[in-house]
């Protein structure tokens, strides 16, 4: 019998369903991946912004792990929004107990409509625990310049803000551009630096506002592919033409920064992860 991989998310919990635990499972979901979670917040948010906030207990978010540790076999795992430093500190001690395989860490500081989702006080947490531990992190350019204090305007600052980053104990580093300041631009530049090697993806900059998830559901498709044994170049190759199909082919929900299409990918005719 063909073993089924198993991944997990440790993440907040998305209402609107675009991001959070709900955009990675859906992911996983399509990827053929088997997901499970530890939520870390519930939030009441739509596509319009964030209106609460509740962070789970350390206690709780521990039991969860525990769980999960316990019954499944996880061979990578991915850490979303974490909030605040008590929750970064409690996650960092479980990591340390349970081998969950390889870890992608995706820093959500900011919601899409602009609300804090991570404490002033626990970047400072997350760089000092959750950092070493990582074998890919995948920051956008915000979440890069305020981890590094560097400011990313082209390819020489952005490998030197990611090899601050692995300075810090990153192995790969994945930096985002999708937030860049050429708006005008044609196309999107993503910046990979792996410990052998460094290369850049691009794909076509499409005219929509419908992006909620898009951070989420990129680490999310990199951890599947993880879980299922693709080594990690090929994983964020994929990973990128997955979150480009889903970009591109917007479901035009909601009335705000609407959610990907997470189905979109599957559609396409398949022509390899090159």
């Amino acid at each position: 019998m063909t073993k089924i991989a198993q991944a997990l998310t440790i993440a907040g919990s998305d209402s609107g369903g675009g991001a959070g635990i709900q955009a990675d499972l859906k992911t996983f979901q399509m990827r053929g991946v088997f997901g499970t979670s530890a939520i870390t917040a519930v939030t009441a948010q739509n596509t319009l912004g964030v209106f609460d906030i509740h962070p789970i207990p350390p206690a709780t978010i521990q039991a969860q792990l525990k769980a999960v540790a316990e019954d499944f076999d996880i061979r990578a795992f991915k850490l979303g929004m974490l909030g605040s430093e008590e929750i970064i500190e409690c996650v960092a001690a479980a990591l340390q107990r349970y081998k969950f395989g390889q870890m992608v860490l995706d820093p959500v500081m900011v919601a899409k409509g602009g609300a804090p989702l991570l404490q002033q006080s626990a970047v400072a947490a997350l760089k000092q625990h959750l950092l070493p531990l990582a074998d890919i992190i995948t920051p956008n350019l915000p979440e890069a310049e305020a981890l590094t204090s560097i400011k990313i305007i082209d390819g020489r600052s952005a490998e030197q803000a990611a090899r601050t980053l692995q300075q810090l104990g990153a192995k790969t580093v994945v930096i985002k551009g999708g937030h860049s300041n050429n708006s005008q631009s044609a196309v999107c530049q993503d910046w990979v630096f792996t410990p052998e090697q460094h290369f850049t993806l691009v794909s076509p900059r499409y005219p929509t506002k419908h992006t909620h998830g898009t951070g989420c559901t990129f680490s999310a498709c990199i951890t599947a592919e993880l879980a299922k044994g693709q080594n990690t170049v090929i994983a964020i190759r994929l990973a990128k033409q997955f979150i480009t199909a889903a970009i591109s082919q917007p479901l035009n929900i909601g009335h705000g920064h609407g959610p990907t299409n997470h189905w979109a990918f599957s559609s396409l005719p398949r022509t390899g992860v090159y």
